[in-house]
């Protein structure tokens, strides 16, 4: 009996568990931290061996395959000690393609993957069987282990694509790629862009790939890289002959010769990258030949992803938005891109080496005050103290919330849009949205 052995207990963690021992692996799962009580149930009640707070390396290094969770960096000395001893070590959509002929769809990207994958989930969902997995609900080998959809669309970080040997989505989209997580990749941009790629590198000549032709960095490494699969570009600024392209508030569509009109007029979803992110989802739904009425619709009825431009309330005409997602400066430079009334702008937390330049010109006509959530805010003062009348530092949701609240003025937005990640003061950035949104609610 092979050995399976998985690092990490969250969501992609017990779900590989699961499918592991379905599959007649015997399974041991290790965490350094404290697995939730939810997933020590699963664990308990499927008889699954763990262990938590700890790491027995003698029960690890006699794997024949380890899944870590994608969490866990490569600089960490006991998976060094993992690939030293030649153990395979695989993502969790690695392992679980493995057991499904599913139709997959893999959307990765620097910014708008989850708004992208949920919209394209949406589509398609209309017509198909599809289950959406990946970084985003519950787990892709826990779906094949229950309900086995014959289409999945999977959101997958660079995290997963750097842990990958076979796997091979039918359509890959790539969204953009701006410099992100350098401090897992050694702060060379270049890594980050050679992980972002390997969402094509299993593909073939029967195979798609979707991707903003607008990039210059996607398009400058397609200029010197090969790829198998059959390329599909979408632009905002220009007309594309294969893809998708923008024209006077229309997305046109064209793939093999068929072509569709979609105007955008009534789409749900606001801002320019929005019509980036729909013309991505349209492509994929049109090569699944869904029908263009269908299309259409769901645009029109998309109701968006929680902690992304999320409206939370109205208060005194103000509007407060929640954008906790945005958890690196390319995020929130759409995030304030979309502002269209005078924002102040709750932004912090741990910086990931980021460059906040690109946004000197948002901050500069659109924000009135900046107030700044974080443990080490000193970056932020340096980089926008000259810019506004008023900045100031707290490190309590509540307290930037009443702050917000004083310096609003009527027709203000007041935006959360933090530019970095959340784990010097929150869970994750969706405890960091919720506890704003709970703070908004209590005004």
């Amino acid at each position: 009996m092979k050995k399976l052995v998985i690092l990490g207990g969250g969501e992609s963690g017990v779900g590989t568990a699961l499918l592991g021992k379905a599959k007649g692996y015997n399974v041991f799962l290790s965490d350094k931290g404290k697995i939730k009580e939810k997933y020590r149930d699963v664990l308990l009640n499927n008889e699954i061996e763990f262990e938590d707070e700890q790491h027995t390396e003698s029960k690890i290094l006699n794997a024949d395959i380890v899944m870590k969770s994608p969490g866990i960096p490569d600089k960490v000395a006991l998976v060094k000690q993992i690939r030293n001893a030649g153990i395979m070590v695989v993502s969790e959509i690695e392992f679980a393609s493995n057991y499904t002929d599913a139709t997959l769809v893999a959307i990765t990207g620097s910014n708008g993957k989850t708004t992208t994958a949920t919209l394209t989930h949406h589509l398609l969902k209309q017509e198909l069987d599809v289950g959406l997995a990946g970084n985003i609900g519950d787990s892709f080998a826990k779906q094949i282990l229950e309900k086995n959809h014959k289409n999945y669309v999977l959101e997958v970080s660079s995290f997963q694509l750097d842990d990958i040997h076979d796997f091979k989505p039918k359509i890959a989209v790539l969204t953009n790629i701006t410099p992100d997580h350098l401090d897992r990749y050694d702060y060379k941009f270049e890594n980050y862009i050679a992980s972002k790629f390997r969402i094509v590198e299993n593909q073939t000549k029967e195979d798609y790939f979707i991707y903003d032709a607008d990039d210059e960095i996607i398009t400058n490494w397609l200029q010197n890289n090969e790829i198998q699969s059959k390329k599909l570009p979408f632009s905002l600024t220009r007309k594309i002959e294969e893809g998708a392209y923008y024209e006077d508030k229309k997305i046109i569509i064209t793939i093999d010769n068929n072509k569709i009109i979609m105007p955008t007029d009534n789409i749900a979803l606001e801002g320019k990258h929005n019509v980036k992110n729909a013309m991505a989802a349209s492509a994929v739904a049109h090569l699944l030949k869904i029908r263009k009425q269908t299309i259409r619709e769901s645009l029109e009825n998309f109701q968006g992803v929680e902690h992304r431009l999320e409206h939370v309330l109205k208060i005194n005409k103000v509007q407060y938005i929640n954008d906790s997602k945005a958890t690196n400066v390319n995020a929130t430079y759409f995030a304030l891109e979309s502002m269209n009334a005078p924002t102040v702008w709750i932004v912090g937390g741990v910086d990931k080496g980021n460059e906040y330049r690109e946004l000197f010109q948002f901050v500069n006509e659109k924000v009135k005050a900046i107030i700044c959530l974080g443990v080490d805010n000193k970056k932020l003062i340096e980089a926008f103290g000259n810019m506004v009348d008023v900045i100031v530092e707290t490190q309590y949701m509540t307290e930037a919330v009443k702050i917000a609240y004083k310096l609003a003025d009527t027709g203000d937005n007041v935006l959360l849009s933090p530019a970095c990640a959340s784990f010097d003061l929150f869970e994750n950035y969706e405890d960091r949205g919720r506890q704003f949104k709970d703070a908004v609610r209590n005004l």
